[in-house]
């Protein structure tokens, strides 16, 4: 727990409703107690009695509005400043305290699982803004590391598959093959490669979006790329491998014009699976 709901947050004699009206004074100069207290959706004794008492410990000023003298204008003054520093500070140093305890991996876990939740309760109002970009060096092993783990999650499949996948990054030749990276938030979210099948025929390969950035058209848009880039080097035909249950991939490769060649029913780490083979002329 970070303390949040005690009395007293972070050790101090405020509480979490006061902590967050200084939050919010603290990021604007000067601010109408009208306004603030419709942001914060505080009963308007509420909100006065928080005022007076931090009024009174030397933390905000209030004064008439020159404007319109019905309103209230309040600040932090320099005192106030300081308190919200310390407070700033303490909870950086508590959540680095709580999260240091987390394997990397379940870090990863954690924040990808607050951005699908951010964006649920967002209810779809506002799309993340997203950049595709070139390999970096360590995009590879994130490929591999990243398939490996989210299908085995999602779909039980194991390290053969990884090692399925280490041998096809093993394998890329950038002076012919290309592949690109999504970022969300300065975050990987998602890849996808077009590689060398022979001189009339690419391959789209490894196609991945992390689930907390499904649903922003991530997965369309690098198959668009993968698809341009075929195009422009001169291909004349894209295949592609993939599996039946890989639902949301399939309603992609249908929409960019791919078409079903065949399938047959494999077994991945015990696990059933069908196999599907799916191409498009270009």
């Amino acid at each position: 727990m970070i303390g949040a709901l005690q009395a007293g947050m972070l050790d101090s004699p405020y509480s979490l409703t006061e902590a967050r009206v200084l939050f919010e004074l603290a990021h604007s100069e000067r601010m109408e107690t009208g306004e603030l207290r419709g942001l914060l959706g505080l009963d308007a004794g509420y909100l006065s009695r928080i005022l007076a008492r931090f009024e009174g410990d030397g933390l905000v000023t209030r004064e008439r509005s020159a404007a319109d003298a019905r309103k209230q204008l309040v600040g932090l003054t320099p005192a106030g400043a300081e308190v919200f520093a310390a407070l700033d500070r303490r909870s950086s140093e508590e959540i680095g305290t709580l999260l240091g305890r987390l394997p990397e991996a379940d870090q990863e876990r954690l924040v990808s699982g607050m951005a699908a939740i951010r964006r649920a309760l967002d209810g779809g109002r506002e799309r993340a803004p997203y950049v595709i970009r070139p390999p970096h060096t360590g995009d590879l092993g994130w490929v591999v590391y990243r398939h490996g783990t989210l299908y085995s999650a999602e779909y039980g499949w194991g390290t053969e598959f990884e090692q399925l996948v280490a041998r096809i990054v093993g394998d890329l030749d950038f002076s012919r093959d290309a592949g690109w990276i999504a970022e969300v938030d300065g975050e990987r979210a998602g890849c996808v490669f077009c590689v060398r099948q022979d001189d009339t025929t690419a391959k789209l390969r490894m196609l991945l979006v992390e689930p907390s950035a499904r649903g922003l058209g991530i997965g369309r848009r690098l198959v668009d790329e993968c698809l341009r880039h075929a195009r422009a080097e001169g291909y004349k035909r894209i295949v592609l491998w993939t599996r039946d249950c890989l639902a949301s991939a399939r309603r992609i490769y249908q929409a960019a014009g791919f078409e079903l060649d065949s399938e047959e029913k494999g077994v991945e780490n015990g696990v059933e699976v069908t196999e599907q083979l799916w191409s498009r002329d270009l």
